[in-house]
C-alpha cells in the first residue's frame, strides 16, 4: 500500500553527494594543516556539520572557530556542486510518488544553502516542494525532530509515514519519529533494529506500493 507522505533524506538517499561531501571536508582539514583519516566517510556519514566540527576538535585538534572552518569546507563543496548527479532510480520515485498525489518532504542534515544547491543541481527543486535542513530544527538527526517537522509540514500524522534513510543516523531518526523507516545505504550494511533494509531500487518500489 502506498503510504500517505514519503519523507527523504537527501545526501547518499536522492543525491549521489556523499563523495562530494568527503572532498570538500578533506580540503577543509588539508588546508588547516590535517590528514584525513582513511575511514572519514564512516565516521561522518548522516552527522551534522557541527557534529563533525566537535569531532574535528575533540580528536583532530582542530584549533580553528567554526564559521571560519564550515566556510572552507562549503567554498569547496559550492564550487564543484555542478557536477552532481542524482541517486539513480530515486528522483524517478519521488517524481511518481508526487504525479500520485503522496505527500513527500526532503529532510536533511545539511545546512540549508546545501540542500537548496543540491536539489537545484539534480532539477528536483519544485513550487511547494517541502523540505528540512538543519537550520530549520534545535535538534538534527538522530532526534526525531526533521522528521516531525517533515509530518507538521505536510500536515500528516507520524504514524503514516515512511522514511526513506541511507544512514544509520537517520534511520534512527526516522524510528524515533515512530515513522516507517526504510534503510537504503549505498552499499551492504545491517540497519537499526526495526528499520527495514532495502538492497535495490526494485525492493524500495515495491515497499512504496508501486
Amino acid at each position: 500500500m502506498t503510504p500517505q507522505a514519503v519523507f527523504w533524506d537527501m545526501d547518499g538517499t536522492l543525491v549521489d553527494s556523499e563523495p562530494l561531501h568527503d572532498a570538500a571536508l578533506s580540503s577543509a582539514m588539508r588546508s588547516v594543516g590535517l590528514t584525513p583519516p582513511d575511514d572519514l566517510h564512516q565516521r561522518v556519514l548522516g552527522q551534522s556539520a557541527a557534529h563533525v566540527y566537535a569531532m574535528m576538535c575533540d580528536e583532530f585538534g582542530l584549533d580553528v572557530p567554526f564559521e571560519q572552518w564550515i566556510a572552507l569546507k562549503y567554498e569547496y563543496y559550492l564550487d564543484n556542486v555542478a557536477g552532481l548527479k542524482p541517486r539513480p532510480g530515486a528522483v524517478e520515485v519521488y517524481r511518481e510518488l508526487k504525479a500520485g498525489g503522496v505527500a513527500q518532504a526532503v529532510v536533511s542534515n545539511s545546512d540549508r544553502l546545501v540542500v537548496d544547491a543540491n536539489l537545484r543541481m539534480v532539477g528536483l527543486a519544485h513550487a511547494g516542494m517541502k523540505t528540512v535542513s538543519r537550520n530549520d530544527v534545535r535538534e538534527g538527526k538522530p532526534h526525531a525532530e526533521p522528521f516531525l517537522r517533515a509530518a507538521w509540514l505536510a500536515g500528516v500524522d507520524p504514524g503514516r509515514a515512511v522514511v526513506v534513510e541511507d544512514s544509520f543516523t537517520g534511520a534512527l531518526a526516522g524510528l524515533a519519529a515512530g515513522m516507517r523507516t526504510l534503510f537504503w545505504p549505498e552499499r551492504p550494511m545491517a540497519g537499526p533494529a526495526g528499520a527495514v533494509v532495502v538492497d535495490d531500487i526494485a525492493q524500495l518500489r515495491a515497499e512504496l506500493g508501486l
